[in-house]
């Protein structure tokens, strides 16, 4: 990776070249067929990857218990007759029995397995951020994607052997897909120009929207025809030989990528000659602590992937329990809104560096702009999920609508900490994935506490406290948030751990 005294020779080289083709550098600046937008589709890819494997335990477990659907209160059940979802439920079930083994996992059982990808997530981020900025993403990511699939192929053999094995499987599991979230940040200090950063990063991370939306679209199918250990067969094994063509795709700097265009690297180093982006050995770690932006973040993604986190991991078995569908139909239903939402993700990113581009609004607007609307559409929506489970069609656009605002966020308070410490990228990235991870070692385990309580009233009660917290975390941002470089993040600022 090369060095920022690199980087500023070679701006002062092109600065001082008159001959130097502008045209060229205005379409390497225009033009999507780049090389930075080439690895933000490699990036796709692999987050599209990461999120089969994370999602595969939610379609599955649906299939993989004897009792997913929630009972129905007592007078209720007596009143009415068998529906013909409830005989399809019956046929699926049979059909489960036929083709894979089934466990008998409480709600709470599943819900802390459904969680334990989280539960020793958050010890690694913060270590792993900090080495990927100094050595950067590439290997990391490699490696990472690598034994995340190996793992994955494992689960199956695992599960037989109990659900404590299987915990413990997905617990390291998890660190290793923190090592692909965490160090692919620094891959967009030296590539991602000051006005792409929302659109790069976007197109990397939709491919999470996608990867969920494929595994819920094809998981439900393959449950009743092959079973559910070929989710995690199929998916661990895409996942192993993609991670080999990462390697010879991906350089951590374009000065060192051999086929980029001579235009294409300067544009890029021209546009982040202005930013300090190097690494430092040295953390301003009390300046960190006593920075309310730097907060405001963490916050805000504790409190927005609250909601979301309950929301990925439950939503086959929301609309397989509450809905009353079939697990095939069901997959076809929960993929619908990721879909819909790896799209908007996209959308969202181009829209916000439009209105940067055309000073339409000041950054730090933009970034709470979408923030606000990545929250409060969500927790409306999802508070009014109950009132319309009577209907397929009012829940399931609710459901779509949840995800295509929640999608926003990505623009929003999601990219801000490149705008605020782009010195310490990374390691403020490692944060993130601290409270990301720690918010969904929570919030699914209190999702199966409050539906094993009280399975009439359990999802209303979810919800409120959900849209409760993430709300909270939004005024909490909003306060604080700021868009600006802060000073203890700027070159001239040096401060010791």
């Amino acid at each position: 990776m090369s060095s920022r005294a690199e980087a500023k020779a070679t701006v002062g080289d092109i600065s001082n070249d008159g001959n130097l083709n502008m045209a060229q550098v205005q379409t390497s600046r225009k033009g999507f067929c780049s090389v930075r937008h080439g690895l933000a589709f490699t990036l796709y890819i692999c987050n599209f990857l990461i999120y089969t494997q994370k999602m595969s335990m939610s379609i599955a477990i649906p299939a993989m218990v004897n009792n997913t659907v929630l009972s129905s209160p007592a007078n209720a059940s007596r009143e009415r007759p068998p529906t013909d979802s409830q005989d399809n439920q019956n046929e699926t079930s049979k059909e489960f029995k036929a083709v894979a083994p089934m466990y008998d996992w409480s709600p709470e059982i599943q819900g802390i397995i459904l969680s334990s990808l989280n539960y020793g997530s958050f010890l690694a981020p913060i270590p792993i951020g900090y080495v990927a900025g100094i050595f950067g993403a590439k290997y990391l990511v490699g490696v990472g994607l690598f034994i995340s699939s190996v793992l994955t192929l494992f689960i199956p053999l695992v599960t037989d052997a109990g659900a404590t094995f299987l915990i413990v499987l997905q617990i390291v599991q998890g660190i290793f897909q923190v090592i692909v979230n965490t160090s692919q940040y620094s891959i967009w200090v030296k590539w991602a120009p000051p006005q792409e950063k929302s659109q790069l990063i976007s197109i990397a991370m939709s491919g999470s929207a996608l990867g969920s939306f494929i595994i819920l679209l094809v998981g439900g199918l393959l449950c009743q025809t092959v079973g559910w250990p070929y989710i995690f067969y199929i998916f661990g094994g895409i996942g192993c030989a993609c991670s080999f063509l990462w390697f010879p795709l991906v350089y951590d700097d374009p000065a060192n990528h051999p086929f980029i265009s001579t235009g294409e690297r300067e544009y890029i180093v021209c546009s982040l000659a202005q930013q300090d982006y190097s690494s430092d050995w040295s953390l301003p770690i009390k300046a960190m602590i006593k920075s309310l932006p730097l907060w405001s973040i963490l916050v805000s993604y504790f409190s927005e992937f609250w909601l979301f986190n309950i929301f990925v991991a439950y939503i086959p078995t929301y609309i397989n329990s509450v809905l009353q569908v079939n697990l095939r139909d069901s997959g076809i239903l929960s993929a619908l809104p990721f879909l819909v939402g790896s799209i908007c993700m996209i959308l969202g990113g181009l829209l916000a560096d439009f209105l940067l581009s055309r000073k339409i609004l000041r950054l730090v607007t933009i970034r709470k702009l979408f923030t606000a609307m990545g929250v409060i559409f969500p927790s409306v929506l999802c508070v009014s999920l109950p009132w319309v489970s009577s209907s397929h069609i009012t829940t399931m656009a609710f459901l779509v609508l949840f995800t295509a605002f929640s999608s926003l966020s990505e623009a929003g308070s999601f990219v801000n900490i490149l705008d605020i410490a782009p010195r310490y990228v990374t390691f403020l990235r490692g944060l993130l994935q601290v409270s990301y991870h720690i918010s969904g070692a929570i919030s699914p385990t209190v999702t199966g506490i409050f539906l094993s309580q009280d399975s009439e009233f359990g999802w209303r009660n979810i919800f409120l406290l959900s849209a409760a917290i993430n709300t909270s975390g939004l005024v909490f941002y909003l306060i604080f948030g700021q868009a600006e470089v802060q000073e203890w993040a700027k070159e001239q600022t040096i401060t010791h751990l």
